[in-house]
């Protein structure tokens, strides 16, 4: 497909799966931290839990800021933990006690295997800065910044706003397109005229309910269906296939 950026001013990209296969990271860790918390609540109370499974990360987690993806898993499990505190330990038994051990354990992923871009985005993004376009990092994960400096790829945003700056700011995370919104302002770019990439079904919902100038979905797993039916305009395989 081919689109006409001479239309927009600006475009505002997710990170994981849509830059960088960190998706793949990040299930990793979710499922390495649900399935222990699992089985030791399983042992605890000697009843066995249905396990994570990588169709539980798109239907909860995928897109959502952290504790937000802990709370819907467990609510899909009947699983009622305290809220907790944001500087929770890893170990605490909390909503952000394991949200703060998944990022841990993806801290530890990151570090040990690295990541690289996928080459169809990073073709398109050198495609879209040889044009002067305006663009930004719109991501639900803290490590956003950590992520983008791995594979290499910081100097072509403009702007990144990631989990932290959403919370430091009080920003609603996906499916709210607040974040996105924020992201257009300081790009200094009319909402009207900017293009949202997601590969997330929330983030797609943000998309179109923030009234952007076009909703690309990226389907990496989440399926074309499910992106075109949560508000994506259009659905691709790989960015390349925007140039």
């Amino acid at each position: 497909m081919k689109v006409a950026w001479d239309d927009y001013q600006g475009v505002l990209f997710d990170l994981d799966g849509v830059i960088t296969p960190t998706a793949e990271v990040h299930m990793r860790a979710w499922s390495r931290m649900f399935n222990t918390f699992l089985d030791e609540r399983s042992s605890a109370e000697r009843g066995a839990v249905e396990p994570y499974t990588d169709q539980d990360y798109y239907d909860y987690v995928d897109g959502k800021p952290r504790y937000d993806g802990v709370r819907s898993f467990l609510t899909s499990r009947g699983i009622t933990l305290p809220e907790g505190r944001p500087d929770d330990p890893p170990t605490a038994q909390t909503v952000a006690g394991l949200g703060n051990r998944k990022n841990a354990v993806f801290g530890e992923v990151l570090r040990s295997e690295g990541v690289t871009a996928y080459p169809g985005s990073v073709r398109l993004l050198e495609a879209l800065c040889g044009r002067g376009m305006k663009l930004a990092i719109v991501s639900s994960s803290r490590n956003a910044p950590d992520v983008l400096d791995a594979a290499g790829v910081t100097g072509f945003f403009d702007t990144v706003v990631h989990g932290g700056v959403a919370a430091a700011k009080g920003l609603a995370g996906k499916p709210a397109p607040d974040t996105f919104w924020e992201a257009a302002d300081e790009l200094g770019v009319p909402h009207s005229s900017a293009v949202v990439v997601e590969d997330a079904t929330s983030g797609v919902a943000a998309g179109a309910a923030g009234h952007f100038a076009l909703v690309i979905g990226v389907d990496r797993g989440a399926g074309a269906n499910a992106l075109l039916q949560s508000g994506a305009d259009v659905v691709v395989n790989d960015l390349e296939e925007l140039l």
